[in-house]
């Protein structure tokens, strides 16, 4: 019979065993992420990725919406999921060193089960509709089976991953282009002549529906159902969020799935080559900044360029475009700044920052649902209320100000204790024990 594993043999993994530069990144990404999502914080849908609702154009507004869709968009998230693969590596494999048996995978799973619980509180508690926990404990459960594959075969999966995405995204466009296009002919025919079948007038119904949100006064109308569902009642602002949330659920598990098992397995690619833990040579860094951010970034040009000349009207541009290479631009462009940031690592200048960042990296889970909290309270109306109240160049001073909190909290905290609340919280869960939290020596905390 096996023996019950000691307390030592368990426990979290120690300062010790900390890999300073995956802290560091985490920071850096947990931050970034915020830039992303508070458009959907505190800007009405559709307002948050159209600027032209609130005819934004040629103002400072619009500047700010171009520069981060076609800049940051969707890269912290990746960079996110590629350390939480790397994350998969360190927490099994410490496990497996000590332990035999099942007993690293029962607690990696009980890990992930509570990662889910974590996730359910984070969209029906502090009503955050674009909560990305589930998709974590869930996807990271399958990328377990993978962790033992070699970097070729990590990259293969990819790749691989990358192809469905790619395609996945081209099939949604081109079911967008048969609703027009089947609707466009039907609305040509003379009904005079030609009765519409059951089917035909199912399709002119999809076809009318999808254009009419896409008018300016289908958008305005979202908007304003947006504003008053937000700055209403708790019970209106908890089923607005929470269904929209239920609504996409289903989609965004299927179709962004290839996403995320995209980056978990160049995470864990990049930490098995030593990329994501500085080791790799200097010319890999420079390699992936330039052929990222040289790609990624004229992809990106040339994706929203159809977008504005339609005028955000995204009925006329699906009809327009030939082809969707959203997934090709965010994949050079995270890799892109993966490797300046690794590039700025290297450099040994900006210490200083990576430093300063760690500890946001390490209080990642806890500066997460911090996100949620700050900015529920600020935007949404059993708060401050500020929802649709200020200008899109304007949240983001919100972004500054949450980024000036978390820093300065991030530090003090972890200066006395061991672990952020949230973290702490998750392991004691995980091991089914209280975990230690404060330090018996506190200078201890930064160390290696």
């Amino acid at each position: 019979m096996t023996s019950q594993p000691s307390a030592n043999l368990v426990a979290p993994t120690g300062q010790q065993e900390r890999i300073i530069i995956l802290d560091s990144l985490r920071g850096f990404a947990i931050l970034g992420i915020l830039l992303m999502n508070i458009p959907s914080f505190g800007l009405p849908v559709p307002t948050g990725h159209d600027p032209s609702v609130l005819n934004e154009w040629n103002t400072i507004n619009f500047k700010v919406w171009h520069f981060v869709d076609w800049f940051p968009e969707g890269t912290q998230r990746a960079i996110f999921s590629m350390l939480f693969g790397a994350g998969i590596l360190l927490f099994v494999g410490g496990k497996e060193k000590r332990l035999e048996g099942l007993l690293p995978a029962d607690y990696f799973f009980r890990r992930q089960l509570w990662l889910i619980v974590f996730s359910l509180f984070d969209v029906f508690v502090l009503l955050w509709w674009g909560d990305i926990l589930l998709d974590y404990a869930c996807l990271g459960m399958i990328m377990y089976s993978f962790r033992k594959l070699s970097p070729k075969a990590l990259l293969i999966g990819a790749a691989l991953c990358f192809t469905f995405m790619l395609a996945r995204e081209n099939r949604e466009l081109y079911q967008d282009k048969k609703i027009i296009r089947q609707g466009e002919m039907i609305a040509a025919m003379d009904t005079a002549q030609t009765k519409l079948t059951v089917i035909q007038k199912e399709q002119l119904g999809a076809m009318q529906d999808f254009k009419a949100k896409t008018t300016p006064e289908g958008r305005i109308k979202r908007m304003e159902k947006a504003i008053l569902k937000t700055q209403g009642s708790y019970e209106n602002l908890y089923e607005y969020r929470t269904n929209r949330y239920i609504d996409d659920l289903v989609k965004y598990l299927f179709f962004g799935i290839w996403d995320v098992l995209l980056f978990m397995f160049l995470g864990m690619a990049f930490f098995k080559m030593g990329i994501l833990t500085g080791q790799a040579n200097i010319k890999v860094y420079w390699g992936m900044c330039i052929i990222g951010l040289g790609a990624g970034l004229t992809l990106s040009y040339f994706r929203l360029q159809p977008l504005i000349a339609a005028q955000f009207n995204w009925y006329e541009y699906t009809k327009n475009i030939s082809f969707s290479f959203y997934e090709l631009s965010r994949t050079f462009r995270s890799i892109g700044i993966l490797g300046l940031l690794m590039l700025l690592y290297k450099s040994g200048l900006f210490k200083w920052l990576f430093a300063l960042l760690r500890p946001v990296g390490q209080m990642a889970f806890t500066n997460y649902l911090m996100q949620s909290l700050l900015c529920g309270l600020f935007f949404y109306g059993i708060g401050f209320g500020m929802y649709g109240k200020l200008e899109r160049h304007e949240v983001y001073y919100v972004v500054g100000a949450v980024w000036l909190v978390q820093i300065i909290y991030s530090n003090i905290w972890l200066h006395y204790f061991r672990f952020g609340p949230m973290e702490w919280a998750w392991r004691s869960l995980t091991y089914w024990k209280k975990q230690p939290m404060k330090k018996s020596n506190p200078k201890e905390v930064l160390s290696p």
